[in-house]
């Protein structure tokens, strides 16, 4: 399995759909659209075992809101 193009989702909403996601490389940051927002994910040096393999840990960095 290739675990550089997926990272595990650490902090942010306890309600987010997923923890697991797909990434493009080289991320440095993720944004993912989320109740009328978004939330901002960055990267860190960390990464964590799960159900598909060692994954590198994206760490909630905060939220920006879209425009109405």
């Amino acid at each position: 399995m290739d675990t550089r193009l997926k990272a595990f989702l650490e902090g942010g909403p306890a309600d987010l759909p997923e923890r697991i996601v797909g990434i493009t490389p080289p991320g440095v940051e993720l944004k993912f659209p989320f109740r009328g927002g978004y939330e901002h994910f960055r990267v860190t040096p960390r990464h964590h075992d799960t159900p598909e393999g060692r994954l590198p840990v994206f760490v909630w960095s905060g939220r920006t809101a879209t425009a109405k």
